[in-house]
């Protein structure tokens, strides 16, 4: 386990049964990029699921369609080609061959992605987040498993995200069991 993985379940409980690995190669084959290896090593070890009752981290092909990375992705990048013929996108976006891969959603309504740029590494892309209106951004410089870590322990603080979260008491409950 990687030092950022077990920083993170010292702050969120782990599920107690085993989560079902999920066909990589599938996955990155879909969303047409390769994933980072903190985010396959987060998901092999949680799965996708709930957490603190706001955040839903989402696993490539989860039998629970609200926590499928892949039909979530498409969803949102679909979504987002349409809001931007009316509304500013992100700076980042402007470049040619950027594209935004959804990894988690609140209830809210906000979005976490990844920054995909042409030729870069999977494990350096820094996380932007969007609000629930589409027109806030945030950007993190930081790996998922970095950010949940930092935001559940407080030693980040998102703008965006619910003011209530991250709980005191922190819950993970497993997508499949939901």
């Amino acid at each position: 386990m990687s030092p950022e993985l077990n920083r993170l379940t010292e702050v969120l409980p782990r599920p107690s049964a085993p989560t079902q690995t999920p066909d990589w190669d599938a996955a990155e084959a879909a969303l047409g990029t390769a994933l980072p290896a903190d985010y396959k090593e987060l998901i092999t070890t949680y799965g996708g699921g709930f957490v603190d009752g706001y955040l839903l981290l989402l696993e490539p092909g989860c039998s629970n369609d609200v926590y499928d990375q892949l039909k979530i992705s498409a969803e949102r990048e679909e979504a987002n080609d349409a809001l931007w013929q009316y509304e500013d996108k992100p700076a980042e976006m402007n470049a040619d061959g950027n594209r935004l891969l959804c990894w988690a959603t609140t209830d809210n309504g906000e979005y976490l992605y990844w920054l995909v740029q042409p030729g870069d590494t999977p494990d350096s892309r820094p996380i932007l987040i969007n609000d629930e209106s589409g027109e806030d951004w945030e950007r993190y410089a930081m790996t998922v498993t970095q950010f949940l870590t930092a935001v559940l322990s407080g030693e980040a603080r998102s703008h965006i995200l619910w003011d209530e979260f991250p709980l005191e008491q922190h819950q993970f409950h497993p997508a499949r069991e939901m």
